[in-house]
This record gives C-alpha cells, structure tokens and sequence, in this order.
C-alpha cells in the first residue's frame, strides 16, 4: 500500500539520514528499486516526472504498475509515490490518478504566485491525506524542458512556502539535474543552514543527488536534509551495462534479443546503484 512521504522523511530529519527519492520510467526500474529497498528494509519514494508519466501511458498506468507490484511483490516497507517538479495541472492530475506524494514546482514563478498556487494544492493534499513538497530557488540544469541556472534560494522566501503547510521543502543550494561540470563550485551550505535557520524542523530536500560528493552529502544530512533525489546515475548505470550486453553479442544464437534478457544487466545496475546510495544516505534498516 502506497504511503504518504510525510512520515519516512520526519523519521529520517530526527534520525540524521536521508531517504532516497529514485525516479522510475519503466517496469524494470520500478521492480529494481522495490526489490532493493525490500532487501535493504530501506524506506523509498518512487519519482515520476511529467515526461515520464507521459512515457508510460499516464498517471493512471504508473499508479496500477506501481500497487500491483506493492501486492505481487510482497512489498513490506514504506513506499511513497511521489509527482517529481509537477506543474499545477500535472499534480492534480496525480492527486486524481492515486499518488501519494506530489511536487509543486513553482519556483520559476514570482513569489505570490508561488505562493498563492501552493497553498491551493496545500488545502487539497492535506483533505486527502498526500504530503506535498515544494521549491525555492530553481534547480540547475534540464529538467522536462525546464531549465534551471542553479540560484541559491532566499531564505525568507523558503519561511513564506514553508508556512503554507507544506511537509518537505527543496531549496535550491547550487545543487544542478544531470552531471556536475568540472567548475562547479559545490553546495552552499551557508545557504542551506540559513533555510534551516528559518524553516525550522521542516524536512529538506536535495535535488540532483548524482554526483555530490559523499562527504557533501553528509554534510547536508546533518543541516536537514531528509530526501535525496537520484535519477541520471541510475540512467547512466542502465544504459552501461545495457550496451555492454549488446555489445558482448549475447543474442541467442542469431535468433534475436529476448527482451528480458536484454534489460536484465541494466536492472542489476540499477540496483547496484541504489544499494550504493541507500548505504551512503543511511536508510537501510529503517523501515
């Protein structure tokens, strides 16, 4: 059964580590990811972002892919079904379809509007019981079309989102989607612990987890920091071991690649993957 986000990131704020956030596009990655978190009794929230929502049929499909798994699966940890940097149509499409969690991501709006937007999914996840995450300060890179040059929120303006009633909060802190380049100045911890200063015992969320160093990433678990977002190193560690597959000629005598076959190495490196980061945001046994 799909749960709320709210709880597993209180938990995981009280007891200084992180629960990663790992975006799903297909089956396979959706069953890699579950079958992890259940060997690692790891809480987990499972990302959908708008195009691959799309990809998979619509909101309605990942929600029915997602619950069957739960059940056929004998899923017993936290799981979380989270809308990833949604638009305001797209989170109440999610609402609709059966999420547990949603992002509204209204940073690329004045603040009123970010604002003003918030509260009116606030009212409507709290009736519902969904927790709901929201941002300040965009997000460096690409993200569904959506680019972000990486500014470092204002603080006060996180205390205004906050406010609403939101249950988590991604702050910009030069934090990018995407691989880092080689001149990126690191995290601003400066910015982070003034947001901390300001929103209290509020949940924080770092987006772009692939890639930050690990002692960058134990820094910002230990200034609030409760979710991490994982996605391009997953993509990249599919990919690999995909092509290295095909690569190695493994087609079955000439008869053609039997697509099972075929996504299998990509599905263990995506556990690998997230064994690694599970083990380095210190989630395993907390569920």
């Amino acid at each position: 059964m799909l749960v709320s986000a709210r709880e597993m990131l209180e938990k995981a704020r009280d007891g200084k580590y992180a629960v990663g956030q790992f975006n799903i596009n297909n089956l396979e990655w959706t069953k890699s990811i579950l079958q992890t978190a259940e060997e690692l009794k790891s809480p987990v929230i499972l990302g959908v972002s708008e195009g691959a929502g799309k990809y998979m049929t619509g909101y309605k499909t990942v929600v029915g892919m997602v619950n069957g798994m739960l059940e056929e699966m004998k899923i017993t940890v936290p799981v979380a079904l989270h809308l990833d940097h949604g638009s305001y149509e797209g989170c109440l499409k999610c609402i609709e379809a059966g999420f547990s969690s949603v992002m509204f991501d209204g940073s690329h709006y004045p603040i009123e509007e970010n604002v003003a937007k918030t509260t009116e999914l606030v009212k409507i996840c709290k009736e519902k019981g969904l927790s709901i995450e929201a941002e300040v300060g965009s997000i460096g890179g690409e993200e569904d079309g959506v680019v972000g040059m990486g500014e470092c929120a204002d603080p006060n303006e996180c205390k205004a989102i906050a406010d609403l009633g939101i249950d988590f909060l991604a702050a910009g802190i030069g934090n990018i989607h995407g691989k880092y380049p080689a001149n990126w100045k690191g995290l601003s911890f400066e910015t982070l612990a003034a947001v901390k200063e300001k929103v209290g015992d509020m949940p924080l969320v770092l987006h772009g987890g692939t890639g930050i160093p690990a002692d960058m990433i134990k820094k910002a678990i230990s200034l609030g920091v409760a979710k991490i977002n994982v996605n391009t190193e997953c993509q990249l560690s599919f990919a690999d071991a995909t092509r290295k597959y095909i690569e190695a000629g493994k087609d079955l005598q000439g008869k053609g690649f039997d697509p099972r076959k075929l996504l299998a190495p990509g599905a263990e490196a995506i556990k690998a993957t997230v064994k690694e980061k599970m083990e380095l945001f210190g989630s395993v046994g907390k569920a």
